[in-house]
């Protein structure tokens, strides 16, 4: 139940590039990382008002950096200096990213089903998205990985920080992405214009982003960080690039090629192998967060 709980989260996020394309002004992302994260944040903590305690000043806002704000500004410009298929692929590295820090954060030890867990996921991916013809950016390229390892790390440093006690999961949401929020104001007024004036479309489009795509997946991702090993969270990532694709198709009338399904196959395995192996990992990583905590 956890599992399809938290698989919700990222197909949810798999949504967001057609809202993007279809309501949202263009050549805008900062400003609409900004407004996906930061309102979100605030409405939560307005529902829970609990400020951090003592470190968790500290914790709390490098984890609305990794996880939120920091992961939000490569993620766009990845996007802005690459084909999308491509920064995909790049991004879909994240689950070694795990695998590496949760051998050096978590004491767990890296099996050889994960790596093919891994090389498997990034094989789909492939060929879920890549297109005949490609232009590499290098720039790009860092960016895709700089976001990789922000997310990679902030779900290590979440499921090994676990929560301080008497913190809802609601205020730890809301905790971080006004803290990730907060990072992209002077980003975005520094490099973008305000796209205004918005059209209904825009608000429409908005207001999915921040209290579906943000607020509510935010929500159960964390909670499925606190309850699932950190491979596996990473895995289910991988359900974004799946969920765009098949909405692309559905939606948009892109076209969905025997390639890409099989790509498609090729994830859900990856996903289903990091499953079967989750049950020996979880006794890793819960002694872990007991020791820790």
């Amino acid at each position: 139940m956890d599992v399809l709980l938290t698989a919700l989260a990222p197909i949810v996020w798999g949504s967001t590039y057609v809202v993007t394309t279809e309501l949202l002004p263009p050549d805008s992302p900062l400003w609409a990382a900004l407004i996906r994260a930061l309102p979100a944040g605030l409405i939560l903590l307005l529902f829970q008002p609990k400020l951090p305690q003592g470190v968790w000043w500290f914790k709390g806002m490098l984890l609305g950096v990794l996880n939120i704000g920091a992961f939000f500004y490569f993620l766009f410009v990845a996007a802005y200096l690459l084909p999308g298929g491509i920064a995909a692929l790049v991004m879909s590295c994240q689950p070694m990213v795990v695998l590496l820090l949760g051998l050096l954060l978590l004491r767990q030890q890296i099996k050889i089903s994960q790596v093919v867990a891994c090389l498997l996921a990034m094989v789909g991916i492939a060929l879920l998205v890549l297109q005949p013809s490609v232009k590499l950016n290098i720039l790009g390229i860092l960016a895709g990985l700089a976001g990789a390892i922000s997310m990679g790390a902030g779900i290590v440093l979440t499921k090994r920080w676990g929560r301080p006690e008497g913190v809802s999961i609601v205020t730890f949401t809301g905790w971080q992405l006004t803290a990730g929020g907060l990072m992209l104001v002077p980003v975005a007024l520094m490099t973008e214009s305000f796209p205004a004036p918005l059209t209904m479309a825009n608000w429409i489009g908005f207001g999915y982003l921040s209290l579906v795509g943000t607020l509510l997946a935010y929500l159960i991702w964390f909670r499925g960080i606190g309850r699932l090993p950190a491979v596996t969270v990473s895995f289910l990532a991988l359900f974004s690039p799946l969920a765009a694709t098949v909405l692309g198709f559905a939606v948009l009338g892109e076209g969905f090629t025997y390639l890409q399904m099989l790509g498609g196959v090729v994830i859900v395995i990856s996903i289903v192998l990091a499953q079967w192996i989750k049950t020996e990992v979880a006794v890793v990583t819960l002694n872990g967060m007991d020791v820790r905590r």
